[in-house]
């Protein structure tokens, strides 16, 4: 059993002790509650692993909760984009709820604090509200309106619901602690005048409550056993804790908040803001560009759930937050693509070969697996043909001993094909080789069980039949940023670090069967890197993103 505990990370810990304290089973709940004024990114994706894989461990609902309190910001396509990526990573919720909701609910408890001297209508501005609160070390000091009648605050209250006043004017105040070290304690805004239309109710209320107010307040309305969040929010406890006093009943379970590190990639940025700025400024194509942190951008280079998944399992459950190296991430889609991708091949930098010795206008279609990782994956024919594209890099008129690719008077193998030998080439005005001029040994055919075809050579090419291949558009990506944490600079605005080679598009040739795939899945292009089929392809002109290059010295 001592074995056993160790071995949980520290909020599972805390969940056992809260069952052995008297928490029943049927009581635990976990909610991931996204604000819907922006697209999830891989920041997001350790609180959606962490609340949905304790809801799975402890056999518990989880809710999908939107803390829908600012309209400014919010919109039915953050909504629409949050519920897509929490299905996408494979997790389905009990409830989707949203803390407008309970809006009447919130006011109702605001209304009655003020009836119990606990909050106040402020007509301060809210810049005059921050120089009061001071800082830590020094007092704060107290409103002039924080101790004005009840039935005056609860007049005004009323009025600013009805929207008899101007935006800024006036804020409805918790009465706390003004000389509290917790600056959250110096009475903190409950609701503030907003007349902006709410994506869900419309143009119903005129004030709205503080994220504060109506986080803690829904948790409670839900029943959450355990309000899991991220460490930034460690030092909003009291006043979590604070609020949930003021309306709990001791029949209900009372929410405990409690907080992990978040998590920062190297490379990346995981700012919504900061991320708003990448798309209005245009520096990506959107919020799904391939170089975004975005989930959705992820899913669109290539990135797998599975993949996602094992990696905030590899980084685990923190108390500190530390840097993530990006190669972490890189390796754990290696690691899934491997299993899944199918084996196709395809030629970024061609360079065309023809097999004099074969027959001109004979052509062959040879039986390849798709994926010998996978036993049922099952093979499929690709195109042979006397004029074939290889990768430029592939072929040297001279090499040494440890070039094992082609060469003047060198011999590979041509995947699933033959053996060849390279016997001369031809060259364009600037000395550039145009086309290589090969012979091939027609007993050497791969799988043909001759002893030719036994024949060892210490070469294999991928390569594409001339006639047969179909051109691609294939786009590199690169880190976004040029240095590890482009953000840490506070007087250095972060879009100084944009990598201006990001991404690169060459053209290049593939065999005819990618024609046929879908959008997303997922491809290995053989000895050069994993690739899907993009959202901008059309039939007459196919896109494929570089997910990840097929090897890497990272060890995790």
């Amino acid at each position: 059993m001592e074995e056993e505990k160790k071995s949980l990370n520290f909020i599972e810990q805390i969940i056992e002790d809260d069952i052995e304290n008297g928490l029943k089973k049927d009581q635990i709940r976990f909610r991931f509650p996204p604000e819907p004024n922006g697209y999830l990114h891989i920041g997001h994706t350790k609180a959606i692993c962490i609340n949905f894989g304790l809801g799975e461990k402890y056999n518990a609902p989880v809710n999908l909760r939107f803390d829908d309190t600012n309209p400014e910001k919010e919109e039915q396509e953050f909504v629409d984009s949050i519920k897509k990526d929490v299905e996408w990573l494979g997790f389905k919720w009990d409830k989707e709820l949203y803390a407008s909701d309970y809006f009447q609910q919130l006011y109702e408890w605001a209304v009655q604090m003020i009836k119990e001297g606990k909050a106040y209508v402020d007509e301060q501005p809210s810049e005059v509200i921050t120089e009061q609160r001071k800082n830590p070390t020094e007092p704060g000091i107290e409103s002039p309106y924080r101790n004005r009648p009840v039935e005056e605050s609860l007049d005004l209250f009323e009025r600013m619901k009805n929207g008899e006043f101007e935006e800024g004017s006036m804020s409805l105040r918790a009465q706390i602690d003004m000389v509290s070290p917790n600056m959250n304690l110096r009475d903190p805004v409950m609701y503030r005048i907003l007349k902006r239309p709410h994506h869900r109710t419309g143009t119903a209320w005129k004030i709205y409550p503080m994220y504060d107010w109506a986080h803690g307040e829904s948790d409670y309305l839900e029943q959450v056993s355990h309000s899991l969040c991220s460490l930034e929010f460690e030092n909003h406890r009291p006043l979590y804790n604070w609020y949930l006093e003021q309306v709990y009943d001791e029949a209900k379970v009372a929410p405990k908040q409690r907080e992990f590190a978040r998590m920062n990639v190297s490379y990346m940025i995981t700012s919504k803001r900061k991320l708003q700025r990448l798309v209005a400024e245009k520096a990506v194509t959107g919020w799904d560009d391939p170089r975004m942190p975005t989930i959705s951008g992820m899913r669109r280079k290539g990135f797998t759930p599975a993949s996602i998944r094992n990696f905030i399992e590899r980084v685990g459950v923190a108390k500190r937050e530390n840097l993530i190296e990006i190669q972490l991430l890189d390796f754990s889609v290696r690691e899934d693509l491997n299993k899944v991708a199918k084996r196709v091949m395809a030629v970024v930098d061609p360079v065309k070969l023809i097999i004099e010795n074969y027959p001109e206008g004979q052509e062959e279609w040879l039986e390849t697996e798709n994926n010998p990782e996978q036993e049922d994956a099952g093979t499929r024919e690709v195109p042979f043909s006397r004029e074939l594209y290889i990768e430029r890099e592939d072929f040297k008129e001279e090499a040494n001993n440890k070039f094992f690719r082609l060469k003047l008077g060198g011999e590979v193998r041509l995947k699933s094909a033959y053996i060849i030998k390279a016997e001369r080439v031809e060259k364009d005005e600037n000395g550039e080789i145009t086309t290589i001029y090969a012979t091939y040994d027609e007993k050497s055919k791969s799988g043909s069980g001759t002893e030719e075809s036994l024949r060892k050579v210490k070469g294999t090419l991928h390569w594409v039949s001339a006639i047969h291949a179909i051109p691609v558009d294939i786009r590199i990506y690169e880190n976004l940023f040029t240095v590890e944490q482009p953000d840490a600079e506070k007087d250095v605005d972060f879009l100084n670090f944009i990598n201006p080679d990001s991404v690169t598009t060459i053209k290049g040739y593939a065999e005819p069967s990618l024609k046929d795939v879908e959008v997303g899945e997922p491809l290995q292009f053989q000895r050069i890197g994993y690739f899907t089929k993009d959202q901008d392809s059309t039939d007459s002109d196919l896109v494929f993103n570089r997910t990840v290059t097929l090897k890497d010295s990272f060890k995790p």
